[in-house]
């Protein structure tokens, strides 16, 4: 196989007293989806704080394009190409949607002697991104404020400005909670359009039909270590639920 895009390699982390991470390694190449699953508390956001330039690991290396990745914060993992859809979205729900897929990046230009921020053009490329991801929003949603929109359609907007910032690894940390079933199977449609692209995506769910329907591998963390990668193709649910709690289901198992 080629050169992953994204590795991990013997990452370990420890808040005090608490080893959150115990020398993970992980990777994702171009392409592919790889899900990232463990029980509460497994360490999932941390790693992924950690490729996302959040926190600093305390051992062990993340590298890019087969080199040493220097991030000391967010701006330079989006930088790099890094971007991460948490599930709140980080979206200004009083702003449109050009000015959210802009947000802190806004383009200016001159008038009248001043700098102004080029609203035509934010709105345009609004319009651009919601075309080039088949999602139809209309006008007069497009002007307003995006806490008008449906889950769906906010999630297509995160999705979106990481596209259009030019993403080559997108972190999306459980992108279809709270959202009905045609949503659901929109933003699925979404990531498989991204594989198409050669976007990386790390994927961070608790739905196991999502994660068999978009994904190639999946990784499981438990208590902070490593504890199981397979291929979707050689797996199962009950096969990756056992990975994630261990000998706990294995017990509740045999009692029921």
């Amino acid at each position: 196989m080629s050169q992953p895009l994204l590795e991990v390699r013997g990452v370990s982390i420890r808040f005090g007293g608490v080893e959150a991470l115990k020398k993970v390694s992980m990777s994702v190449h171009a392409g592919e989806v790889v899900a990232l699953c463990g029980d509460n508390g497994a360490g999932k956001s941390t790693l992924i704080k950690i490729i996302s330039g959040v926190y600093q690991p305390d051992e062990g290396q993340v590298f890019f394009d087969g080199e040493p990745l220097d991030i000391r914060d967010p701006q330079d993992a989006r930088a790099k190409g890094i971007e991460t859809i948490y599930q709140d979205l980080a979206l200004a729900d009083n702003l449109d949607v050009g000015s959210n897929i802009f947000l802190g990046r806004e383009p200016v230009t001159r008038r009248f002697g001043f700098n102004v921020i080029d609203r035509p053009r934010m709105a345009g490329v609004a319009q651009d991104v919601l075309d080039q991801l088949d999602i139809v929003i209309p006008a007069r949603k497009i002007h307003g404020p995006v806490k008008m929109l449906s889950g769906g359609q906010r999630q297509a907007i995160a999705i979106g400005r990481a596209i259009y910032w030019n993403a080559r690894v997108l972190i999306m940390d459980e992108p279809t909670a709270a959202l009905g079933v045609p949503e659901q199977r929109k933003v699925m449609e979404l990531i498989v359009s991204l594989k198409k692209e050669g976007v990386a995506v790390i994927l961070i769910s608790h739905n196991l039909h999502d994660i068999f329907s978009v994904s190639d591998r999946i990784f499981v963390l438990r208590r902070g270590e490593a504890v199981g990668e397979r291929r979707v193709s050689e797996v199962d649910g009950d096969a990756v639920v056992k990975m994630m709690v261990g000998d706990e289901y294995a017990a509740t198992r045999a009692v029921a």
